[in-house]
């Protein structure tokens, strides 16, 4: 799966193990589930991993995860709630380390950003906030790690909040819905977008429209520039001469559409799957 030399986008989808892809919905009549990881990943680049939100996993899984995908791979794992929903973030050290400890260094190259998601309820608290995002490592056992945060409370469309994640290179997500917030301002060396408003009525979740207008926006992110008519918060971007990598997850909302939308992005960005 070569990537053009102008951009590093990962159109990509949420988990491999999901009933109605089966049947030749996008794994194809019979392939047994053991192969569903290797399939699926043979066809988008990233994928973003939900099931470490709820429970842990072993070293020995995140090295079979890495075994068993392609060159080029990623994955993107959500920690585990167990440090994000609890009423005071700046709590949540001994939590973090866990889950960091936890092998997800196994999966070396492969390993894509970390997502710390809030509950719905927490509120923007400056300091709080701040010291939460202290707490998150730039490093472990030698693994750069690169961290998101997903927040779903109206009071995060802040500057404030923007400044505090531009300062901790740590990147907000983006989110195409009508249930969260929607925060496009860049505060990492790349983005990581949550597109969530798929719908049944569309062979591919989006209409051609508003995917041509998510691979513009993609375009744009990974060129360093600022997609026009995304409502940021603060008037501009940090400078990014060398391009960003972009995260374009196809997820939640008509999740059997998911594989067909991510397929439809991955053409429009100038990709095609490796089978």
């Amino acid at each position: 799966m070569a990537q053009q030399a102008e951009h590093r986008i990962r159109p990509g989808i949420g988990g491999w193990t999901f009933e109605p892809w089966r049947g030749g919905v996008f794994y194809p009549q019979g392939l047994p589930h053991g192969q569903e990881l290797h399939y699926a990943s043979r066809r988008v680049p990233a994928i973003e991993v939900n099931g470490t939100f709820y429970r842990g996993q072993s070293p020995a899984t995140f090295a079979r995860w890495r075994a068993e995908t392609p060159q080029g791979f990623m994955f993107s794992l959500k920690a585990s709630r167990g440090c994000t929903y609890r009423k005071v973030l700046a709590d949540a050290g001994d939590s973090v380390r866990r889950f960091i400890g936890s092998g997800i260094v196994e999966l070396g190259e492969k390993l894509g950003p970390i997502v710390w998601q809030c509950m719905p309820s927490t509120v923007f608290d400056a300091g709080d906030i701040a010291a939460f995002l202290a707490l998150l490592p730039a490093r472990h056992e030698g693994v750069a790690l690169r961290h998101v945060l997903e927040v779903r409370h109206a009071s995060f469309r802040d500057a404030a909040y923007i400044a505090l994640a531009r300062r901790h290179r740590c990147a907000v997500v983006f989110t195409d819905s009508d249930q969260f917030p929607c925060l496009p301002d860049v505060t990492a060396d790349f983005v990581y977008a949550r597109l969530m408003m798929a719908s049944t009525d569309q062979a591919t979740g989006y209409g051609a429209t508003a995917l041509d207008r998510w691979a513009d926006c993609a375009h744009a992110w990974s060129r360093g520039e600022r997609p026009d008519g995304l409502d940021p918060v603060t008037d501009g971007d940090p400078a990014a001469p060398q391009g960003r990598d972009v995260f374009l997850f196809v997820i939640n909302g008509a999740k059997e559409r998911a594989p067909a939308a991510a397929d439809a992005l991955l053409r429009r960005v100038g990709l095609t799957p490796l089978a």
